[in-house]
């Protein structure tokens, strides 16, 4: 047991250093893409809605993708969520673009970031856009309050990590 803890205390660390880190890469990136702040609130899942829908059994589990830095990925992530790349740049939204190409555009998706504060985030909004140009009718974009670490690992919902 106490091994869990260390483990769990180690990603929150690990995950609150990886996004100090990338809080200057936001603050620059803004100023590149547009900001969450112009999703309607519809088309936003606050993070107890996705935790407890990832839980239940039998329920239509959606595709979650993370949409910005790999950095941040690889220290804490939601289990089963995929790395689609840092949507604020181009090649983010191209490997994005790849990846749900093959995808009926019915499938629910959930984009989320978690680098920074959601009006600063530079990757939600260039995602969201990127998403519904190519016609996905359920999709959801994680609202990410604060930060990864504060809204997600602190809360005690379920983490993973590496890749």
């Amino acid at each position: 047991m106490k091994s869990i803890v260390a483990v769990n205390k180690l990603t929150r660390l690990a995950a609150l250093l990886a996004l100090a880190l990338l809080s200057a890469v936001c603050s620059t990136a803004l100023a590149q893409a547009g900001t969450a702040a112009q999703i309607p609130a519809a088309d936003q899942m606050q993070p107890s809605e996705l935790a407890q829908m990832l839980k239940s059994p039998g329920a239509d589990k959606p595709l979650v993708l993370q949409v910005g830095s790999h950095v941040l990925y690889a220290q804490a992530h939601i289990p089963g969520s995929e790395y689609a790349g840092a949507a604020a740049q181009e090649a983010g939204r191209k490997a994005l673009s790849e990846r749900v190409a093959k995808l009926d555009r019915g499938t629910m998706v959930v984009l989320y970031c978690g680098c920074c504060p959601w009006g600063k985030c530079p990757n939600i909004d260039p995602a969201y856009k990127l998403m519904k140009s190519l016609g996905f009718t359920r999709l959801k974009v994680l609202h990410i309050a604060d930060n990864f670490g504060t809204d997600w690992v602190d809360k005690g919902y379920p983490v993973a990590q590496g890749r």
